[in-house]
């Protein structure tokens, strides 16, 4: 992709309206130091010296997608605690907080990080994984609908936390393909196969591997397009972390991309991340494998941050330039 293209998908990014659909939670930073070991057990003394909020689960795709400019419509489910306050508090100043259902009775997802020195030495999860009520869920369905009006492409982020039951999944599919727009899935194992029609399921390869039922040989021609077949979905980008992402679309045609980080700080995140560049750029009119290649530069930026994090427009068109002054140097010294 050349710069111009790129530049030219990112002023449409920014006028796309996205809405994302899924498990919102609630990250927490204890950040501090360690000094000595506790005297009541074998484990280290963290002294707190910060401690910080941040979007996660879909919450963060909305982030990432408001990062990106555009205009996003979170539904989601938080509960009537401090933690669905806090989520509300991250959310005011980028995006709309109208989507929100809120449920008395079940407390917002939280994952709590303990981290010393740069070293994470602990995750505290606070949660009820248990399928939302059937009120819950009616409430969850008004508020898609009406984020979906005049919607540009739906990104569903499914973390198995309940608020994706299959009625809310049925129910996207539904007014998107009404639409005409987009669908892309971050699946999770509960819901792997229902949401044939996608137009892009972005599992990685552990998730993949468990609903197969067995290890893929990805270097077989037809392992990945069989599987894009059993699911029903109309391409499938398999992310493989540290070796980058593997597209492939309902031709049948493979691409394999490289993964672009410099230094991998940190990987929480970049699934998300990911999530959030391939939806809005393919409502913004790009092709599925121009949408994953902008999304691959993203999330090469994002792992180089600390902690879950969003990137800017400007931040991938830096990603893009780097990838191709390092691909000249090494045409120019013979190695490629």
């Amino acid at each position: 992709m050349t710069r111009d293209r790129i530049e030219a998908l990112l002023r449409k990014m920014a006028t796309a309206k996205i809405v994302v659909l899924g498990d919102a939670m609630l990250d927490v930073y204890l950040l501090g130091d360690v000094d000595r070991v506790s005297p009541e057990a074998p484990v280290p003394v963290v002294k707190v010296r910060t401690r910080r909020h941040a979007l996660g689960g879909a919450a963060n795709v909305a982030a990432n997608v408001a990062a990106i400019g555009a205009d996003c419509r979170l539904v989601a489910v938080i509960g009537d605690d401090p933690r669905g306050d806090a989520v509300r508090a991250e959310l005011l100043g980028r995006f709309s907080d109208h989507y929100l259902v809120v449920a008395n009775a079940r407390p917002t997802t939280s994952k709590t990080r303990v981290v010393a020195r740069g070293q994470q030495m602990l995750r505290i999860d606070e949660e009820i994984d248990e399928p939302i009520t059937a009120r819950t869920m009616e409430l969850v369905a008004t508020a898609l609908e009406r984020a979906m009006r005049d919607a540009d492409a739906l990104l569903i982020e499914d973390y198995n936390k309940g608020a994706l039951i299959p009625q809310v999944i049925e129910r996207g599919l539904t007014l998107a393909k009404k639409r005409g727009v987009p669908v892309i899935v971050d699946p999770k194992f509960k819901n792997f196969f229902n949401y044939r029609g996608a137009t892009v399921f972005k599992p990685n390869r552990r998730e993949l591997e468990q609903a197969m039922g067995a290890a893929l040989d990805l270097a077989h021609p037809d392992a990945l397009p069989a599987a894009a077949e059993k699911l029903g979905v109309h391409n499938l980008l398999l992310t493989l972390g540290a070796e980058g992402m593997i597209l492939v679309t309902k031709d049948g045609e493979v691409t394999r991309l490289a993964a672009m980080a410099r230094e991998v700080f940190d990987v929480s995140g970049a699934g998300d991340t990911v999530t959030a560049w391939v939806g809005t750029a393919l409502a913004a009119g790009a092709t599925v494998r121009e949408a994953a290649h902008v999304a691959n530069y993203a999330a090469g930026v994002e792992v180089g941050k600390a902690g879950v994090a969003t990137v800017s427009p400007a931040e991938v068109l830096a990603m893009h330039e780097l990838y191709y002054d390092q691909l000249g140097k090494l045409r120019r010294e013979g190695l490629l």
